[in-house]
């Protein structure tokens, strides 16, 4: 397992750049929201992902970060997503919370995996179950899982099918000490989230009790 700060690139963290996508109104970062952006500096992930931060959305929140991460096998994404950590010193009504974290996940399946019909529900339960794992608190929960097919004609016609799982999420981290949520823990969740959806077996070996996909090659993250 390497650091996740270990995968970052140059760019900026978004709490020390005028020039950051932070969202920052007044230019001042909240400590609390710092203390959670090195939180998920310090998360150790597995080494099959690769991770770095990237410009985070604007006017989502008044301080925004954002990570991108692909599982990567050779040269091969097995699947790819962002997370966003949204932070509003406030507080939310909507979230019931003062953080926000919000994800994009996806993967291209194999044609017989994506003809299940629960496989909406078993990909949501994934999210649950990698965040309930590690025991983590959160409330708020809601997204969807979108499956999507494509067929290709004419000179596309020698293309396989291809069927890609989309989640879209979010959901409220429970604030510890500070007024500060375990955010390394939850990018850890995240992490078997995307491991899970690769195809990958848990990181302690293989169980039989934890259902995995088989991958091709998955699509970028834009």
């Amino acid at each position: 397992m390497a650091p996740a700060q270990g995968h970052f690139s140059g760019q900026s963290d978004g709490t020390d750049s005028k020039d950051s996508d932070d969202s920052s109104e007044g230019g001042s970062v909240p400590p609390a929201f710092r203390s959670a952006v090195d939180s998920l500096r310090s998360a150790r992930l597995r080494p099959e992902l690769e991770v770095e931060p990237t410009r985070p959305p604007k006017r989502l929140a008044p301080h925004a970060y954002a990570l991108e991460a692909a599982v990567v096998d050779g040269e091969d994404d097995l699947a790819d997503g962002r997370l966003v950590l949204l932070h509003d010193p406030a507080g939310h009504e909507a979230w019931q919370g003062a953080f926000r974290l919000v994800t994009l996940v996806r993967a291209e399946l194999e044609p017989e995996m994506a003809s299940d019909p629960l496989l909406p529900e078993v990909c949501w339960s994934w999210l649950t179950g990698a965040l309930e794992a590690r025991g983590l608190s959160y409330g708020e929960a809601g997204g969807t899982v979108t499956r999507a097919s494509s067929h290709y004609f004419g000179a596309l016609g020698a293309r396989r099918p291809a069927t890609q799982i989309e989640i879209r999420a979010s959901w409220t981290p429970r604030e510890g000490r500070g007024g500060v949520p375990d955010t390394a823990a939850h990018l850890m969740a995240w992490g078997d989230l995307l491991c899970q959806i690769a195809g990958l077996p848990p990181s302690g070996g293989a169980d039989a009790a934890v259902v995995t996909l088989p991958q091709r090659r998955g699509p970028q993250v834009s």
